[in-house]
């Protein structure tokens, strides 16, 4: 592949000519693109996705690329439109194991009605009823899941259907010249799907069958001459994976909005629709779908790609995102756990870089984004390239850079989360200074509100922070004098430390437990009885480091 046609954009960047993020390089290339077309406004974005299924983190990928560009080329004066397409018109090719219904909440196939999807098999998403019973199909079910999506991480999309595309007669034009071209057409796509002879008699458009409401592959001849334009077809069976989806047989006649083009022609007919400047896409499409849409689109529709870019997947918790096997997560289910800023964040790095996003370590993450503000803000030092990445792309996170904003460290918070009572949390937090006296009261609302996401998060992983804390009475419990010395002895080392040390305060559990000859497991079980009347719970030193001095002291002592 040439590097006029790579779409590695940021892979082959040259390291002297690199910008702070990763968009601007993108929206260099998106501005040449648009002098050469002759500079007409609004500069298209783009991305796009199958419904075939659940809609989930892995697929705000291209959303969130594409976004970044979109802003970068808005700051430089730009009218610029970030259109989403929903590849509706695809036929179910296989019954997913796994849906979700608008609230996110994931289900199995046999908790909805999979007799009618698999009677379906073969016709179009937007000419399938909804399982849930909610919108007007499957496709538009699972479409309404991804604006949802892009909302809630304050993307403006606009959302396009290609079933809409095609009833109103968009692709018409398009898709008849890709007819009338359609030897050209055979031979371009000979070169990327073996099942295509040069020679033969393939032609590039699928009819739906008037009978079964099928997608066919069978066009047995075509009349351009006729207003409106139509294929005859023949309703065969079609190979899906490893099954093969039955054909009723019907003999019929399709107008050019009753049937799609097939994808390899769909992709790059999209561009030429929409007037697209730039996709972002994943790198199965790189060797794939990329450059045979780069041939159709340069020796069949005669018309110049947009910029393209590559992106790496992401993993969850080190494997592949996979509905079948319930590796998903929905951007819903994320924003239970943090900000959508610091979500945001996650996907201004490097799209070049494979990452693995994790619930498990989330707190890291939500470290990582409280670093880069704390630099915005001047708060921390740090090298050149962190100041000059926090410096561009903060303000793309956030809806105002405000320096006056209290962010409670995540494990803290999840520490808060112990208790119930809010106002015992505000004072903890203000106690332990994390948030100042003067604060406005819209800044300690908002780091209060990070103390429900980091208990969502504990309970979620079932973490060493999922645990209640009694702070209103002192569990039951019956010591020996030796136990109890032990403790006088620990809540005088929290009284009189300066600083408490999470691990040094680790250690000290285990010397004072073994300077009074108590053994270490039942002196960390009676701490745990003392805190959660649970025989267990978090590591208990930096566990205690975190509460406030008094009331552990105070509790230590058994005096309430």
């Amino acid at each position: 592949m040439s590097d006029e046609s790579s779409p590695y954009t940021l892979q082959h960047e040259v390291d002297d000519e690199r910008h702070a993020f990763w968009a601007d390089t993108v929206a260099d290339r998106v501005e040449e693109r648009v002098a050469e077309r002759g500079g007409d406004e609004p500069i298209v974005v783009k991305g796009g996705i199958s419904p075939s299924g659940v809609p989930h983190l892995g697929n705000v990928n291209e959303i969130m690329r594409g976004y970044y560009v979109a802003e970068v080329l808005r700051e430089r004066g730009h009218e610029v439109r970030q259109v989403f397409t929903t590849d509706d018109r695809d036929p179910l090719r296989g019954l997913p194991r796994t849906l979700c219904d608008l609230d996110g909440n994931l289900v199995d196939l046999g908790e909805v009605d999979a007799g009618a999807l698999g009677r379906n098999l073969g016709a179009p998403y937007t000419d399938i009823p909804d399982p849930f019973g909610c919108c007007d199909s499957y496709g538009d079910h699972f479409s309404t899941i991804i604006a949802d999506s892009a909302d809630a991480v304050d993307v403006p999309i606009d959302l396009v259907s290609n079933t809409d595309l095609y009833e109103r007669g968009a692709f018409e034009d398009v898709t008849k010249y890709v007819l009338e071209n359609r030897e050209r057409a055979r031979e371009v796509l000979s070169e990327y799907q073996d099942t295509v002879d040069a020679d033969g008699d393939y032609v590039p458009f699928n009819p739906i069958c008037e009978e079964c409401g099928k997608i066919t592959e069978t066009v047995t001849s075509v009349d351009l001459e006729s207003e409106p334009a139509t294929v005859d077809y023949r309703c065969t069976d079609m190979d899906a994976g490893d099954q093969t989806i039955d054909g009723c047989g019907h003999e019929g006649t399709a107008t050019l909005r009753e049937g799609k083009l097939p994808w390899r022609f769909e992709w790059p007919a999209q561009w030429q629709v929409l007037g697209v400047d730039f996709e972002p896409f994943g790198k199965d499409h790189a060797e794939g779908s990329w450059p045979s849409g780069d041939d159709v689109a340069r020796n069949v529709l005669e018309i110049e790609p947009p910029v393209p870019l590559v992106y790496e997947w992401f993993t969850l918790e080190g494997e592949p995102f996979s509905s079948s096997a319930g590796n998903v997560i929905l951007v819903s289910d994320v924003l239970e756990l943090l900000e959508p800023e610091v979500l945001r964040y996650f996907f201004a790095k490097d799209p070049s870089k494979a990452r693995d996003f994790s619930i498990e370590r989330l707190d890291q993450l939500v470290d990582e984004f409280d670093r880069l503000e704390a630099i915005y803000f001047d708060e921390i030092e740090a090298d050149e390239d962190e100041e000059a990445f926090a410096e561009r792309v903060y303000p793309l996170l956030v809806e105002e850079p405000r320096e006056e904003r209290i962010r409670l460290p995540y494990t803290f918070a999840a520490v808060l989360g112990m208790t119930d009572d809010p106002d015992l949390r505000e004072e903890i937090a203000r106690r332990e200074g994390h948030v100042p006296d003067d604060a406005p009261e819209w800044a300690v609302e908002g780091a209060l509100a990070r103390v429900e996401q980091a208990r969502n998060w504990a309970r979620r992983t079932e973490n060493e922070f999922d645990y209640e804390l009694k702070r209103t009475e002192i569990p039951a419990h019956d010591f020996d004098a030796a136990t109890e010395d032990a403790l006088e002895e620990l809540a005088d080392f929290v009284e009189s430390s300066d600083e408490i040390d999470p691990e040094e305060l680790q250690g000290e559990i285990y010397e004072t437990a073994r300077r009074h000859d108590v053994d270490v497991g039942d002196f960390f079980g009676a701490g745990y009885r003392l805190f959660f009347d649970e025989e267990q719970g978090p590591k208990l030193g930096p566990f205690l480091a975190k509460v406030d001095r008094e009331f552990v002291v105070t509790r230590l002592r058994r005096e309430r």
